[in-house]
């Protein structure tokens, strides 16, 4: 095993395609292998900006996605991702998910079966980057004598994000890779690691890719890194626990190993709602279970532990205006 993933920006919708652009050449020189794009809806559409990076940069892992297949049919998947694949020549994966529930259902669609779903989407994918004609009638789409009117890239990595057993069983029998979404603790991705590896031996596949989403806040000073980490953490710490009270995968996933009981979660995210500020409501515990933040040691020994749970890439999202630095210290904390 890896002593440390390798390491990745993650970029967003909630930055300017300007943004993505400097981030995606400051992680190229600094030594990163690659940058994903994270897509929500009702924000920036991620494929202008990563067709941008993969034209501004020459090495850099192009991660497109997470797509939902509901908002986004796989044929336009195939046609999009296909097309972004040559302009980068060959550096593209695809990550697909079934999106944010809520979100989708304002947007008219039913969300419903999201696990057949993405795994339909997923077979009509991998066909078309294949160059077959597909013709597919499941539960989720009907597809006729549909064909990419050019030859894509055969193998374009397909990752599947995903936290439930049974998309983590899927995962293991149909993608290449899992990500894994922001505020999972190192114990829990441990588990859902082991579940994805069990599942691709049953069917004889090569083990799958682990990307971990998490915010990273390398610093000298530990006790600004605190502090900025426990902002990442306050703004995402809302969303996601009102999604642990529907989904039980990602309640588990905030809860696992993280030392925080479910009370104290309860009590964290009423007092973020009431206003107060991050370092009131939070303490460390937060930061320790859903960042890599600190000091060169502590981020190296936090990389440590997530290769230690079979992540192999780490894929940072730097919450300050000083990225370019932080990418570079924390490319030190793992090749130091």
């Amino acid at each position: 095993m890896q002593k440390f993933p390798s390491l990745s920006v993650r970029l967003h919708g909630g930055l300017t395609p300007q943004q993505c652009i400097g981030q995606a050449r400051a992680a190229e020189v600094a030594g990163f292998g690659g940058v994903w794009f994270a897509e929500n809806p009702f924000n920036r559409s991620t494929l202008p900006t990563a067709a941008a990076c993969a034209a501004a940069t020459h090495k850099l892992r192009i991660g497109a996605g997470v797509f939902n297949p509901y908002s986004r049919h796989p044929t336009l998947i195939a046609m999009e991702v296909g097309a972004l694949d040559e302009l980068s020549s060959g550096r593209v994966s695809v990550g697909i998910g079934s999106g944010i529930g809520f979100a989708i259902e304002r947007m008219g669609f039913a969300y419903n079966r999201p696990l057949t779903t993405v795994r339909e989407a997923i077979i009509i994918l991998r066909a078309l980057f294949r160059g077959e004609e597909v013709n597919h009638r499941g539960a989720a789409f009907a597809v006729q004598k549909v064909k990419l009117d050019y030859q894509a890239r055969p193998d374009i990595p397909i990752y599947m994000a995903g936290r439930g057993h049974r998309s983590l069983l899927a995962c293991g029998e149909l993608a290449d890779g899992l990500i894994v979404s922001n505020m999972c603790t190192v114990a829990f991705v441990a588990k859902a690691v082991k579940i994805v590896q069990e599942a691709a031996r049953n069917f004889g596949r090569s083990l799958p890719e682990v990307a971990q989403y998490i915010p990273c806040i390398p610093r000298v000073d530990r006790t600004d890194a605190l502090r900025l980490a426990m902002k990442a953490v306050a703004e995402m710490l809302p969303g996601f626990w009102q999604l642990g009270r529907r989904l039980p995968a990602a309640k588990e996933a905030m809860l696992d190993g993280s030392g925080i009981s479910e009370t104290e979660f309860t009590v964290a995210v009423a007092r973020l709602n009431g206003g107060e500020k991050p370092e009131a409501a939070l303490d460390e515990r937060f930061v320790r279970a859903f960042t890599v933040s600190g000091n060169m040691e502590d981020c190296r020994k936090k990389a440590a532990d997530y290769a230690a749970a079979g992540v192999t890439e780490l894929a940072l999202t730097f919450c300050s205006q000083s990225a370019a630095v932080d990418m570079r210290c924390m490319a030190d904390a793992v090749t130091g």
